[in-house]
């Protein structure tokens, strides 16, 4: 957790790591930058990871923290202005944690979506299935190998799973970042799209040349990114309710 001194909304973030990899503090550099330059309470959570807890445990601990954050964000950190986002997996379980507090919790009070480089489709989109062998993070069978070690074979279409199928009705606003050169590229495509068709804002950042995670590197591709993501966030935790 990072808290500014002045806390203008929260920002739950979930890291990526292909739903195997990762924790919660391994990106303090980076969430502590976010905090500072968009006066927000930063949130990692510290979910469960495959193999040894595959499907439901991730999604279900983002929904405990969301449940939480939900119930005492305005004890905490005295604003109730909440924005969800991660990168990669942390992107799939964003969305997967909307839907829940959508349809479990009958709660759309998100103001924004920070939704980086994701994987919405399981059973793999058109970019991932075609990319082959190259490795710039992430090749075809390393994907495969992350998806099968988080979910069956059964589960891959289920919109918990792979959001891609699901009813995006009640989305909040939502910025997609995704390189040229990833091989989730149309998974940040298709998702767009289908945020907009579902009747909500949505943002598409698409950066030519940019590999899966290139955020994460010192270049200029990296800051010019995000500078637009901390811009998204503090235009959705600014923003009046009607606004």
């Amino acid at each position: 957790v990072f808290v500014p001194d002045k806390v203008a909304g929260v920002y739950m973030h979930i890291h990526g790591g292909g739903f195997m990899l990762g924790r919660a503090d391994h990106q303090d550099e980076f969430l502590a930058r976010i905090s500072k330059a968009c006066q927000v309470a930063v949130v990692s959570v510290d979910y469960r990871l495959a193999p040894e807890d595959p499907y439901p445990a991730a999604p279900d601990d983002c929904e405990a923290v969301a449940i939480w954050l939900v119930e005492n964000s305005s004890k905490e950190f005295g604003c109730n202005r909440l924005v969800i986002g991660g990168e990669s997996a942390g992107a799939n379980l964003s969305v997967a944690t909307l839907l829940r507090m959508r349809e479990r919790h009958d709660f759309s009070g998100f103001c924004g979506a920070v939704l980086n480089y994701g994987g919405y489709d399981m059973a793999m989109t058109p970019s991932a299935r075609r990319w082959g062998e190259r490795n710039l993070i992430l090749t075809t069978k390393t994907i495969e190998w992350f998806h099968e070690n988080y979910a069956p074979a059964e589960k891959l279409s289920d919109p918990d799973v792979s959001q891609l199928y699901a009813d995006l009705s009640g989305m909040p606003p939502a910025v997609f970042t995704i390189g040229t050169m990833d091989p989730l590229l149309d998974d940040s495509l298709f998702m767009h799209m289908r945020w907009l068709a579902a009747g909500n804002k949505s943002e598409l950042a698409v950066y030519p040349g940019g590999i899966h995670a290139f955020n994460a590197f010192p270049i200029e591709l990296a800051r010019k990114a995000n500078t637009k993501i901390n811009e998204f966030i503090n235009a959705q935790v600014l923003k009046t309710p009607e606004g």
